[in-house]
């Protein structure tokens, strides 16, 4: 059990930041594309935790159930 959440855990932190990164470029630039303008400071700052936000839910489901499928669960 302990090994199932430690490689959990491991998976979900090595895909949190290019997950986060992709998702951010791609939430500004439909932003942008939305808007048709080039966007502010506060507002890319708000897609950026918006994409931390949902990466962090991503990894993790993806973390769990990768895992599960090639360790089994527990």
């Amino acid at each position: 059990m302990l090994y199932f959440i430690v490689s959990v855990a491991i998976l979900a932190l090595l895909l949190f930041f290019p997950v986060s990164k992709l998702v951010w470029v791609l939430s500004v630039r439909r932003l942008q594309r939305k808007e048709q303008r080039t966007l502010s400071q506060d507002d890319i700052q708000g897609q950026l935790l918006r994409a931390r936000l949902m990466s962090l839910f991503i990894v993790i489901l993806f973390s769990i159930l990768f895992n599960v499928s090639t360790i089994g669960y527990g």
